[in-house]
């Protein structure tokens, strides 16, 4: 008997006719469950006492997560970033087929779109990128061997060179905020998403599972939190807010300052608040405003 582990999972995924390799921490998740129906079933021996029967031929979307520890090459931030944050003509997200391969399976998850990202600029910590999703069904596509169909394998870099970072942020709403000694920066892209459902009177009474069949995309919002210590001359910020203000995050490099990812968003609402604990610090929680805006626009990574 052979078991298998998460750790030794290789995630896949096939986008534009083209098959990546992304490689995560051990944090993957996927799933998939049905909705049940259940009716009154009178009795043959007594019409007047019914039980519960029960139906099950509908999907909900399916579910998935994952870890993406981005590294100095940028294999992975184009593909992610890209499936993360472009919008089609249609007002909707780009899909893809997202594929794990286990030491016994490979699952396969189809139809699959980005409903949320979240980066973590923290100089302490390899800079990582925080992606769930939902797609429409998910099956055993095979064994460990099975090949995953794509027209071509994206080119991988020879080496893969942990990426640790810190940010810098420029804040001004008519007068530039004093935003130095930043202790870390939260950054969250969000779709919010219906699925349609694909329900046939004729699947529902064959007891066919049927799966959801396409999405729409509604409001798209950028958010997160700015933390930073408070010292002589930022503590008149303390109290402070606004709904009109520029805002920029820059992830840039510990080893050489370069720029990595830029994010400038304008414009934005933010409240300031003061965090009294064994060094005090303030954070400011920011929402983009203008969700007309089209993502990529808004984020640049540097070559």
């Amino acid at each position: 008997m052979s078991y298998s582990f998460l750790r030794e999972s290789k995630l896949y995924i096939v986008y534009g006719g083209n098959k990546y390799r992304i490689y995560t921490s051990s944090a993957i998740t996927f799933n998939q469950t049905f909705a049940e129906e259940s009716y009154s079933v009178k009795t043959l021996h007594d019409q007047s006492k019914m039980f519960e029967g029960s139906s099950i031929t509908k999907a909900n979307p399916a579910s998935f997560s994952f870890d993406v520890p981005l590294t100095i090459e940028k294999d992975e931030s184009g593909v992610v970033r890209a499936l993360v944050s472009d919008l089609s003509s249609s007002n909707t997200l780009n899909s893809f087929d997202m594929y794990v391969q286990t030491g016994s399976s490979t699952f396969k998850l189809e139809g699959a779109v980005i409903t949320s990202a979240s980066f973590d600029f923290v100089p302490q910590n390899q800079f990582t990128m925080r992606v769930e999703g939902e797609g429409t069904k998910l099956t055993r596509a095979g064994d460990e061997d099975y090949d995953i169909p794509s027209d071509s394998t994206a080119v991988e870099s020879s080496t893969r060179t942990p990426l640790i970072v810190y940010p810098t942020v420029s804040l001004n709403d008519g007068s530039a905020k004093t935003m130095g000694n930043i202790l870390s920066v939260n950054l969250n892209i969000q779709n919010e998403m219906e699925w349609t459902p694909y329900e046939t009177l004729h699947d529902s009474l064959s007891s066919t599972t049927m799966f959801p069949s396409a999405h729409t995309v509604g409001k798209r919002i950028i958010s997160g939190e700015i933390r930073q210590y408070q010292i002589d001359n930022n503590v008149a910020q303390f109290d402070d807010f606004s709904t009109n203000t520029n805002l920029t995050i820059t992830a840039k490099n510990v080893s050489g300052d370069a720029n990595f990812l830029e994010v400038a968003i304008n414009p934005v609402m933010y409240t300031a608040r003061m965090q009294p604990e064994e060094v005090y610090t303030q954070s400011y929680d920011f929402r983009s405003l203008d969700n007309t805006k089209v993502v990529p626009a808004q984020i640049t990574i540097y070559s």
